[in-house]
């Protein structure tokens, strides 16, 4: 599942590297996992909001705001997913039509600037649910900071995610491997 770099011949990533890419190999499964879980629940969810409204003629009016939440918890940590696995959101033809070495530069600092992204994201994110947590959310009692904890999580993972990424960069001798839709054909 992870997007591993190729590195040049002669290459060696240190230990702590390697043992740093199998910690986020399985921190990766993991969110990808209660993702999918909560993609179920979240199906259930707005199964209930139908039976409830058409047949039983009782909207349960929780159930929207609910799943609000649930699209937010998927979304957030899986988004960050992406930046470790090259799926994000990317622009690659003038990357990839400079030399080599520039490539390679690019590559290293666009991870960086995501990394820089998602901490930020992070950061204030954390503020929001401070300033929103003595709030309830009609409906389901609950704090209103758990509208903003995703994107912390979110921004939390995506920074390490990038880091990881750097890291390997750095690692790397050669241009960066294809991204995107690219990437999806050297397997």
């Amino acid at each position: 599942m992870s997007a591993r770099p190729h590195l040049a011949p002669g290459a060696e990533e240190p230990p702590a590297l390697r043992a740093f890419t199998r910690a986020l190999d399985m921190l990766s499964a993991l969110t990808v996992g209660l993702a999918g879980i909560a993609l179920v629940v979240l199906i259930a969810m707005m199964g209930w909001l139908v039976f409830g409204r058409y047949v039983l003629n009782d909207t349960p009016t929780w159930i929207e705001r609910a799943a609000t939440l649930a699209i937010l918890a998927i979304a957030m940590p899986v988004a960050a997913v992406g930046v470790r696995e090259r799926f994000h959101l990317s622009v690659l033809g003038v990357r990839e039509a400079l030399p080599r070495a520039a490539q390679r530069w690019i590559a290293m600092g666009c991870d960086a600037l995501m990394g820089l992204f998602g901490l930020g994201m992070a950061i204030w994110s954390w503020e929001l649910v401070g300033t929103v947590a003595n709030f309830r959310i009609p409906l389901l009692g609950i704090s209103q900071g758990w509208t903003y904890a995703p994107m912390v999580v979110g921004g939390a993972l995506m920074t390490l995610y990038a880091i990881e990424q750097v890291l390997h960069d750095i690692y790397r001798r050669d241009a960066p491997e294809k991204r995107g839709v690219a990437a999806a054909f050297l397997e």
